[in-house]
């Protein structure tokens, strides 16, 4: 064969594979397409069916959706009904509470119209009966005329007689209530005559509290004191600050300053000088230095004395020399350091029966009156009471203590229980008898006085003065005094006093009257 031959059978050759290829190729698609189909089919199948559950499944779930829809706005509906027959309620009560107090309104007005015709048919009925009572009273008034023989103008006199003592015991009543509001006012008056009265006896008490007199062996020691053209007795005045007078008083000089210590030092120094017999001004001048010391660690020592005797410890130092300077003190003639000292003791005798401190309240007792020694004359302007407080807080004193110290004559207020029995123990240390400036004798005289002048009025059973003389309690018999009797007596009996006494203070007149109803079974 040749070559052409085999180039053709070569082709044909080619020409049936590719042929036999693309009819395998068709058979494997067909399959291909037919499996396809299949899948497609199954996946629609799937997916409806799918689809038809999702579908059921979001229609049920919006049907329980609008079931707890419908639920809630039920409930909401169901509250709504229940406010609106609640208000409906409400409104229903107050228009019956309305109407009931309508209908007691209109029962109470027929009654207010009821009783007010009730009251005008009275007061005519009561009209006409005064009108016939007028003229009863007329007939027994001319009766009685006729009956007594005596006109009505007589009677009426007589019967002023009768009620004339009843009339002056109101009128001594109402005096003595006026003159109570009087005293409210009389303020002004009351003050001018305190400063007469100062004007009065302010010398004579002045002159008792600010001299002590320097008694001498001889009068030939007064030379020796004035010294050589009065250089001596002024370099004493000049170192004391005591005034210094030699007069004719026998074997005596007068020394005259209101300062008890600076009167103290300079007696002590003349009686030094005058025993030592060497005076003139060096000499002078150091004997009183020595004497001020002396006196300074003695107020000391009497501060000290003073606080263990009554057992109070932690006073401050300068509190201590307060105390010791008491002892030159006096206040109205009592010695202020026996004075504190009483107050400490009937302080912390009341507080221990009254179940409180009685180490705080002779505290407060003993401190009392410091403010009354005061160091400098700014301190002299504040009231002692309220300077006392003050150096109390500065040295360290609780606040009980120095309340106590400062309202103990209610210049502030009172803030704790021991603030009272302060006030109260002052006042029994003060107004005991012979405590202060005034004889036992007179004192005597003066209480015996008030007994007598309340045994002078009729009725009279028994009179006590008591109270240091402040009080005069007068005890009468019922049979003799009636009650609105006692009280004109108690009135007479303080006006009695009040003009023909001289006393302290004020004087309170009680009268008790007693009734006793008396039996005896047999």
């Amino acid at each position: 064969m040749d070559s052409t031959t085999l180039i053709l059978v070569g082709l044909a050759g080619l020409i049936i594979g590719f042929v036999v290829a693309k009819i395998l190729e068709k058979g494997k698609a067909s399959k291909t397409v037919a499996n396809a189909k299949k899948e497609a089919s199954t996946i629609l199948k799937e997916a409806n069916i799918e689809g038809e559950n999702v579908k059921k499944d979001k229609i049920f779930q919006a049907k329980e959706k609008f079931l707890e829809l419908k639920a809630e706005h039920e409930k909401v509906i169901i509250n709504k009904d229940k406010k609106i027959a609640e208000a409906e309620k409400r409104t229903r009560d107050k228009e019956s509470q309305v109407s009931n107090e309508l209908a007691k309104s209109k029962k109470l007005n027929e009654q207010l119209d009821r009783k007010i015709k009730d009251v005008l048919h009275k007061e005519e009925f009561f009209e006409k009966k005064q009108a016939e009572l007028e003229k009863l009273h007329n007939n027994q008034v001319q009766q009685l005329e006729v009956i007594s023989g005596l006109s009505a103008e007589e009677a009426k006199s007589q019967l002023m007689e009768s009620l004339k003592e009843t009339a002056k015991t109101d009128a001594m009543v109402y005096l003595q209530t006026t003159l109570e509001e009087a005293k409210l006012t009389a303020q002004q008056e009351a003050r001018k005559i305190v400063i007469n009265t100062i004007q009065r006896i302010g010398t004579e008490e002045a002159v008792e509290n600010c001299v002590s007199v320097f008694n001498l062996e001889s009068d030939d020691v007064k030379g020796r004191i004035i010294g050589r053209e009065g250089r001596n007795i002024r370099a004493i005045e000049a170192a004391t600050g005591v005034e210094i007078i030699v007069d004719d008083t026998p074997e005596a000089i007068i020394l005259s300053c209101f300062d008890s210590v600076r009167r103290e030092i300079a007696r002590l120094s003349l009686h030094k000088l005058v025993t030592d017999g060497r005076i003139h001004p060096a000499r002078i001048e150091e004997i009183v230095r020595k004497t001020e010391k002396q006196i300074e660690q003695e107020i000391v020592e009497i501060g000290k004395r003073t606080v263990i005797d009554l057992g109070i410890h932690g006073l401050h130092p300068e509190l201590i020399k307060a105390v010791g300077r008491m002892k030159y003190r006096s206040s109205y003639g009592q010695n202020l350091l026996q004075h504190s000292r009483e107050v400490a003791k009937l302080c912390g005798v009341m507080a221990a029966e009254l179940g409180l401190n009685p180490k705080l309240a002779k505290r407060a007792g003993l401190l009392h009156d410091i403010g009354k020694v005061p160091n400098t004359e700014a301190e002299v302007e504040t009231p002692h009471a309220i300077l006392g407080m003050q150096w109390a807080e500065k040295y360290g004193e609780k606040p009980d203590v120095c309340n106590a110290i400062g309202a103990h004559h209610d210049e502030i207020e009172m803030k704790t229980l021991i603030s009272p029995i302060i006030q109260v123990c002052d006042a029994i240390s003060g107004a005991r008898p012979g405590a202060r400036r005034q004889v036992l004798d007179s004192y005597i005289q003066r209480l015996k006085d008030l007994e007598e002048i309340a045994f002078a009025f009729n009725g009279v059973q028994k009179a006590y003065a008591i109270q240091a003389g402040r009080e005069l309690r007068v005890i009468v018999e019922s049979e003799k005094v009636s009650d609105d009797k006692a009280a004109q007596l108690s009135f007479e009996i303080s006006q009695k006093i009040q003009t023909d006494m001289t006393y302290p203070g004020q004087v309170k007149v009680t009268v008790i009257r007693e009734t006793r109803s008396v039996n005896v079974a047999k």
